[in-house]
């Protein structure tokens, strides 16, 4: 009888450890070792504390990269210890994913302010990434359905306008589309509403027209700029899987509202694969045992399926 392929490993950061994370990762330890090889970055101490608490049983098989880190889980609460570990977890899996010791990385859901608190200046993981490898990380958010681009995350939305300038979306549309090879045409938001109606609601939009020529000069698949209140209606989704929001909230408020459960956020533009669940923390139910009783760790099961597809396409 011939043996069964080796299994891709693949780096799980846990994430903040007073909320859900290492929930998902116990309760769905024995799906994911099915698909691949999973290191998961945190120390023995910290997981029996954890596995305690949720009284759940660490399996015999759960194999851990020593993340450095021990103190009190405070379940459903913002730490500055937690913050810190959560961060550490993290840099951790992507020096085992550059090192080439795991082939991808997956993420579990970190809190902004725990990392605030502990002195983290970043904002989130795609900021790390960016200043880590030293490269222009561009944020997707979706499931096999649909896709979403942020061309901003993060920022105050006073400051979008000033970011919206024909070059910079420019490169980042046709970096979009050398990392995903969508088939079809890809939707590019405008920024107003009714995409600014000609110039009568702001000028933003001359800067994103400008950028979809150029950008439709090398690729030609870009739409747009569209209409941001009617694009995600259910006759444009039958024509696009892919769309170019301007805005953090513009494209993942239709996106969660539409498949909150079985969304995954992807790092693309990047020397390696990192996948990631699309929610937070749940520290409302955190440790209370309920995430099973949620569609909560589909999301996680498809952030690890998708980081193993990207692996296969090399």
């Amino acid at each position: 009888m011939s043996k069964s392929p080796k299994k891709n490993k693949i780096a799980i950061s846990v994430g903040d450890i007073n909320g859900i994370g290492i929930e998902l990762a116990l309760n769905t330890h024995e799906t994911i070792k099915d698909l691949c090889t999973p290191i998961y970055c945190i120390n023995k101490k910290l997981l029996k504390k954890a596995a305690l608490k949720l009284k759940i049983k660490v399996p015999k098989d759960f194999k851990t990269h020593n993340t450095q880190g021990n103190f009190k889980i405070k379940k459903g609460r913002v730490s500055k210890k937690s913050g810190q570990f959560s961060y550490d977890s993290f840099i951790d899996a992507i020096t085992l994913t550059k090192n080439e010791q795991t082939k991808a990385l997956v993420t579990l859901p970190i809190n902004k302010e725990a990392w605030s608190k502990a002195g983290i200046r970043y904002k989130g993981h795609t900021e790390v990434l960016r200043e880590y490898f030293k490269q222009n990380a561009i944020m997707m958010l979706g499931c096999s359905k649909m896709f979403v681009a942020l061309y901003t995350e993060h920022i105050a939305l006073k400051e979008v306008p000033k970011k919206i300038k024909n070059k910079r979306l420019t490169q980042f549309l046709i970096d979009f589309y050398e990392c995903t090879k969508p088939r079809g045409k890809v939707a590019v938001l405008g920024l107003n509403p009714h995409a600014s109606d000609n110039g009568v609601l702001g000028n933003e939009e001359k800067e994103i027209i400008k950028a979809i020529k150029k950008a439709n000069k090398t690729y030609d698949c870009f739409v747009g700029p569209c209409v941001p209140d009617t694009i995600f209606s259910i006759a444009h989704r039958d024509r696009y899987k892919y769309f170019v929001a301007m805005y953090h909230d513009q494209g993942l408020a239709p996106l969660k509202a539409l498949h909150f459960d079985e969304s995954i956020n992807v790092s693309l533009n990047l020397p390696i694969i990192r996948t990631s669940v699309d929610h937070g923390t749940a520290f409302d139910i955190a440790y209370k045992k309920r995430s099973n009783q949620t569609l909560i760790n589909i999301s996680y099961i498809n952030a690890v399926k998708e980081a193993i597809r990207l692996v296969k396409l090399g």
